[in-house]
This record gives structure tokens, C-alpha cells and sequence, in this order.
């Protein structure tokens, strides 16, 4: 069978992420020309030099989750939130499962998780294992029980795709790390030892939303599930296209233990060269295991850099987080881990009446390791002085944002009355009444917290 074919095969029960507005569909967003001339008005911003608490990106907060262990509450999600962490890692483990169905109590454990999380205003790194120790065998269950266990998920998993950030692939091996297993070929090499684990993806690809993406434990899995060569990687071209390639992400579970942290890197430099071009279009992240040489400062945050991590577990390993804050680069991390839009400068044209059109180019920097990695809408809003709101969609996609890079867009917006505000706003597409969800600018004194805009000017006409 072709390598793709049982991938394309499950694809075809894929769950859509597309959302429409209450009142129907939405105007699409117009490719606006504008080339600024000399009587239009600039406005330079300057950048905020302090910690932005922003979604789907950061330092994370850890929970396992067993059949005799409480489901995490919102009270903790929101506290947690106030220390600037709007990821939680969720582990569940299915031990108690390795022979049946998962029960019902316990699927109800994951919705109140995910329950907790949306009135918290966070999301979840998310990940199903079955042992959490070496000690005891089997180290996972079979290959039928776990598809019939993402058959038994795959609900949950379409129901809360909007506080779930993304799916480590998880279920084989111990940890769900796809290493120690006993159902799925210890140690694989042909292609014939990777068609369970090769099943196993294909399965959480159609369980698992269409806008989101899952992630695996090296290199290595993606390119032997797809038979790709360290060349064979995403491009700007075929990023975030919905294809299975363009929505297997990366997780590092030792990032910086060593000088292939630990197996992560098993051919190398391939298999390093091959997670610095497929991670500025997936999703990167995880966690460090143990101090050594190749994480001290500089050589994190190049790696970091080199990438494109998204997101850390800050309560693993303690003395790698340590060591960061004693040699004075943890607030580097935690400012830029994921991305960091810096607004830099806004030209318009100025507006004689009320409807008039607002033109205007926008600049922005991102300083972060990563772009924004889930689908996210642009708005250009206008709010009048009675408080009226009047939304415009962008043609930009925050995705294209890349780190290290400026970028210049432009936008359009009818003014409906002589005076008023205009902002730029980038909401959640599945969680547009949610400003804890949108996406703040790193700039000082522009967020409207409790609206999840970005003001950019005011405007005052003469008639």
C-alpha cells in the first residue's frame, strides 16, 4: 500500500474546524492596495519591555490525570493564569483501561478538565498513555484497544478543539513517548515494524479537528511514517494546508540533555536540519529532563531560536529552570517562547466625513522563537464614541508571521462616524467572545483587556 494512502484513507472522517459568524457567513476579507503618500498620518509605537500573557504560547502548567486523581479546576487554571501561564499540559492516563473501553466516569473526568480550562482562559497540550513507570508490563495495550480508545475520544476531542492547542500523539510506549513499548515494536526499522505506529497517527489525524495538529516524539517518526528524506520538508507553499505533512507537529521531552538529547536526534546533523525547517510551520515544544552542557544560556536560546519552540513545561526539570533564572536568561524565555508581535508603526489616510474609507498599512515585528501556529482571524475594528462597533476582516493570516521578521499588511475600514477609535483585533476563530483568547501586542499602554483589542489611533473628522 502507498506510504500516504492509510493516512489520506483516515483523513476522510477528518472533523472541520470552520466556524461562521451568528448571522451568517462572513464578508471575506478584501486584497487592499495602498501605497502611502505624503499627507497621510504615521503613528510610531514603542515596545513593552515586560512579560505579555498571550494564548497558545509559554511556560505551561502540568497535570496527570489517573482514574483516582481530581480533574483540575478552573480555580487553578485562572490562578495559574495570573503567574502568566495560559497552557496546561494534561496527561491522561489510561491504566486502568489497558483490557476495555474506557469508563464513562473517567470520560466525564476529561470533559471537566476541558471544562476547567475554557472558564479559566487557557488550553491544553494534550496527551492519552497508559504507564507512567518502567517497572511494570505491558507498557501500553494493543493496537485494537488503543483505536478503539481514540474511537472513544475522538467525541471529546471535537467538542473542546477550542481550549485544545495541540495532540502529542502519545498512547505507545511508556509515557506515551513511543519508546518503551510492548505492543508496537520495541525497537522498529523496516517499514513493515512502523505500520502500527503508522495506524496509530493516521487515527488521531481523523480524530483529531482539521485545524489542529498533533505532534511526535523525534524526527525520525515522521520521516520513516512517511518515508520523507531530511530534504523532504514544509515549505511556505504547502504550511498549513490541511494536509496529514503539514499537521504533524514536533515535541522534545529532553530538549538540551545531552548531545542528541537523549535519542531525540538519532541521525545526525539530518535529523536536526529537518526539525529547524518543519518547525517554522508546526508546532514545537516540551520539556527538559537534566542539566547538562548543551543547555545553558546561549545554547538554549539558540536552539530555541533555531526551532522555533512554542511552549515549555515549567515544572520539569526544575534545576534545567533554575539554572536559566541564575544565569539570567529566564525572562529572555518567557517573553519570547512562541511568538512576540511587536507593533512598530501604522500610515493612514486621513478621513474628511464619517464613511469614509481608512486606509492604513500596518508594521509589525515578530521577536518571539515561533509564529502563531492555530488558525487566528484579522480585524480592523472601529468603535465610535457611543460605543458602537463596526469590524472589518484582513487578508492576513498570523501564521505567516514569522519569527525574526518584519511584517508589512495592508487594511481597509469604513469610518461610520466623525470620531472614534480604530483598533486591530486577533481572535480566536472558536472563541470570538473570549478576549482572554486574543492576541496582545507587545507594546505599551495599546490592549483593551477586557474588548481583546490593540488600539492603533483615534480619528476626529470635521464633518
Amino acid at each position: 500500500m502507498n506510504r500516504l494512502l492509510l493516512f489520506a484513507t483516515a483523513l476522510f472522517a477528518v472533523i472541520s474546524c470552520q466556524v461562521l459568524p451568528v448571522d451568517g457567513q462572513e464578508p471575506e476579507a478584501e486584497e487592499v492596495v495602498y501605497t502611502p503618500g505624503d499627507g497621510d498620518t504615521w503613528v510610531r509605537y514603542t515596545e513593552y519591555t515586560g512579560h505579555v500573557i498571550n494564548p497558545e504560547r509559554g511556560f505551561m502548567s502540568y497535570a496527570d490525570i489517573h482514574s483516582k486523581t481530581s480533574a483540575i479546576t478552573a480555580s487553578a487554571v485562572k490562578a495559574d493564569r495570573l503567574l502568566g501561564r495560559t497552557l496546561y499540559y494534561l496527561g491522561f492516563y489510561l491504566t486502568d483501561f489497558m483490557n476495555g473501553d474506557i469508563s464513562q466516569s473517567y470520560l466525564d473526568k476529561i470533559q471537566s478538565c476541558f471544562d476547567a480550562l475554557r472558564e479559566g482562559g487557557a488550553k491544553c497540550v494534550l496527551r492519552f498513555s497508559y504507564k507512567n513507570s518502567e517497572s511494570s508490563k505491558p507498557w501500553d495495550a494493543k493496537e485494537e484497544v488503543v483505536m478503539r480508545h481514540i474511537e472513544q475520544i475522538k467525541p471529546l476531542l471535537e467538542k473542546n478543539k477550542d481550549v485544545i492547542f495541540v495532540l502529542q500523539a502519545g498512547f505507545i510506549g511508556v509515557w506515551g513517548e513511543w519508546y518503551y513499548t510492548s505492543n508496537f515494536n520495541y525497537q522498529p526499522s523496516t517499514d513493515d515494524d512502523y505500520l502500527p505506529r503508522k495506524r496509530v497517527a493516521g487515527a488521531l489525524l481523523a480524530a483529531v479537528p482539521d485545524c489542529r495538529q498533533i505532534e511526535l516524539r523525534t524526527p525520525q517518526f515522521k520521516m520513516r511514517l512517511f518515508g520523507l528524506s531530511f530534504k523532504d520538508t514544509l515549505t511556505q507553499a504547502t504550511a498549513h494546508n490541511g494536509s496529514p505533512l503539514s499537521r504533524i507537529g514536533s515535541h522534545n521531552d529532553c530538549f538540551g540533555a545531552s548531545k542528541n538529547d537523549w535519542g531525540t536526534f538519532d541521525n545526525e546533523p539530518g535529523d536536526r536540519q529537518f526539525w529547524k525547517a518543519e518547525t517554522r510551520y508546526t508546532i514545537m515544544g516540551g520539556e527538559t529532563c537534566n542539566v547538562s552542557d548543551y543547555c545553558t544560556c546561549e545554547a538554549s536560546l539558540t536552539d530555541m531560536e533555531d526551532y522555533h519552540w512554542t511552549y515549555l513545561n515549567r515544572m520539569y526539570n526544575t534545576d534545567v529552570i533554575d539554572r536559566w533564572v541564575s544565569s539570567g536568561c529566564m525572562d529572555e524565555i518567557t517573553d519570547r517562547l512562541g511568538y512576540r508581535l511587536v507593533l512598530k508603526s501604522v500610515v493612514y489616510t486621513p478621513i474628511e466625513k464619517k464613511g469614509d474609507a481608512i486606509t492604513m498599512q500596518i508594521t509589525l515585528e515578530n521577536v518571539g522563537f515561533a509564529a502563531p501556529m492555530n488558525p487566528r482571524k484579522v480585524y480592523m475594528v472601529f468603535v465610535d464614541g457611543k460605543g458602537n462597533v463596526t469590524k472589518a476582516p484582513v487578508k492576513a493570516d498570523p501564521r505567516d508571521w514569522h519569527p525574526g521578521r518584519t511584517t508589512v499588511f495592508n487594511a481597509r475600514i469604513i469610518a461610520p462616524a466623525n470620531e472614534g477609535t480604530v483598533y486591530l483585533e486577533l481572535p480566536d476563530p472558536l472563541l470570538m467572545d473570549r478576549p482572554e483568547y486574543s492576541i496582545a501586542l507587545a507594546n505599551n499602554d495599546i490592549f483593551n483587556a477586557g474588548l481583546g483589542y490593540n488600539k492603533l489611533f483615534d480619528i476626529n473628522a470635521e464633518n
